[in-house]
């Protein structure tokens, strides 16, 4: 933690803990359903100087800093922003992220820094992502951010995949001197941050000017490039470089393969339905650029965040009935409650214990209804988590003229099937070390989702940054 005077430490913390919360400010859901427009009004100076005045400071190494996968020194940041000094505070986010703009927007705060804000026994925790996202977008307006270079090392390293990952061990290579390609399969960089992740929680114009940072650091890009069938890993060392990161994420959608009537017009997989419906025409894969045909009733399959992002996505394009099907009970959804919330807020709703088990047509072919079935949940498994098991005889139907399959990712094959001696496992999951990236293959590095299944952005960001310093160990002959 950053020096802090002595004198401020002795202030009483009790005096704190019981200033007044005041939750974030929304725009009205009957407002913001009807664009694309970040949901959240963002602090002024003084909100942001009086909230990050209730933090108390908590002995190191204090709570929300553990709880944060990069470990941002929070503490210290507080206290600069409640001194009203801006342009600091986000040089202490920067040191230990990436991302800073975007964790602060779309972490799940309530599980990770917030979360273990010890004000939650007493009062309300800091609005510590709100404060970070602050902070860094008051830098970048006011007096620009530039990701600081190392000394040339000569050394060339392609970065495969420009999404959280990559762009984690990006920002560390090019900070340590190397020169760093990233080769992408889509039109343009971020990933999931372009592609999956809706403007209403991750604006685009926030994504554009963080990717100018990497831009004007010299970061080179090539697009439309699908890595294991335009170009191996084999040939980026025959074309020149010292290195390989693996950072493709997991996003190739789970499948209701089993299930008659999936094929049907109208049945839409949440990637597929998320980048049609949330990115510029001249960005989309060619594949995408067909308009979305959404109708007016609307089904979700899924409970995880994914569910979420297309029931409000559904709602913005001008549905009018939008209802996740969910097979087990809202306990076990994976999703935050926060987006959750959010998305009741703007008329979307639920049906719980609820398997869908055929999609019917029309007497014009496309979808109609999804037949369905309910579930009772079972005893729990070795994990802890209660089966969902069909209950004979309740077969009923739910109309619709859309369906959006978020049923979860899997990793994309590919990689491993087109480069020698890689090693991987669970459907083609990259074998990598936790810390350090390493696979079975000298000079090839791997993590974020490709190597632990879907997770947070910020922990794919984190696993970027480590892989980046062990290759700079492997490029200087050090590891």
């Amino acid at each position: 933690m950053q020096a802090i005077p002595s004198e401020f430490l002795e202030i009483d913390r009790k005096e704190r803990v019981n200033r007044p919360f005041f939750d974030l400010d929304l725009r009205p859901a009957e407002e913001r359903t009807c664009d694309f427009d970040d949901v959240v009004i963002s602090f002024d100076p003084e909100r942001a100087m009086v909230e990050a005045a209730r933090c108390i400071h908590c002995p190191d190494p204090a709570p929300c800093m553990v709880a944060c996968p990069p470990h941002n020194d929070i503490p210290s940041a507080m206290w600069l922003i409640e001194q009203g000094r801006f342009d600091e505070a986000a040089e202490i986010y920067h040191k230990t992220s990436s991302l800073a703009e975007i964790c602060g927007r779309i972490c799940p705060h309530e599980a990770l820094c917030q979360g273990s804000c010890v004000l939650n026994k007493h009062n309300a925790p800091v609005l510590t992502g709100e404060l970070e996202t602050f902070a860094v977008d008051y830098q970048r307006r006011v007096s620009g951010y530039v990701i600081p270079l190392g000394t040339p090392t000569g050394k060339k390293v392609a970065i495969i995949g420009a999404g959280p990952a990559g762009l984690g061990c990006t920002d560390i290579l090019i900070r340590l001197g190397h020169e760093v390609t990233i080769f992408e399969s889509k039109p343009g960089p971020g990933g999931l941050l372009m592609y999956g992740i809706p403007n209403f929680k991750l604006p685009k114009d926030v994504w554009s000017e963080k990717w100018e940072q990497f831009k004007n650091a010299g970061v080179k890009f090539v697009p439309n490039t699908y890595i294991g069938r335009d170009k191996t890993i084999d040939g980026l060392f025959a074309e020149g470089f010292d290195a390989v990161f693996i950072g493709i994420g997991s996003e190739i959608d789970a499948k209701m393969e089993d299930t008659p009537g999936v094929d049907l017009p109208g049945v839409y997989e949440a990637t597929d339905f998320l980048i049609r419906g949330n990115v510029e025409h001249d960005l989309l894969p060619a594949n995408m650029r067909k308009p979305l045909e959404l109708g007016k009733r609307v089904v979700v399959i899924g409970g995880g965040d994914t569910a979420s992002d297309c029931l409000r996505t559904a709602l913005r394009l001008g549905s009018e009935e939008v209802t996740c099907l969910y097979r087990r009970t809202e306990k076990e959804m994976p999703g935050g409650k926060k987006d959750r919330q959010m998305a009741r807020d703007e008329g979307a709703k639920y049906r719980f214990l609820t398997q869908p088990v055929k999609f019917i047509a029309g007497a014009d072919g496309k979808l109609a209804a999804v037949e369905c079935i309910e579930m009772r949940l079972g005893e729990p498994d070795a994990k802890g988590r209660r089966k969902p098991i069909p209950v004979e005889g309740s077969n009923f139907s739910v109309a619709c003229d859309t369906a959006v399959l978020a049923l979860g990712y899997w990793p994309d094959p590919i990689i491993g099937d087109t480069t020698p001696d890689l090693k991987v496992h669970s459907y083609g999951l990259i074998t990598a070390e936790k810390r350090t990236g390493t696979t079975s293959r000298p000079g090839i590095f791997s993590g974020g989702d490709c190597v632990t299944g879907p997770d947070l952005v910020v922990s794919a960001m984190v696993a970027g940054r480590e892989a980046a310093v062990t290759i700079d160990k492997y490029l200087r002959n050090e590891a």
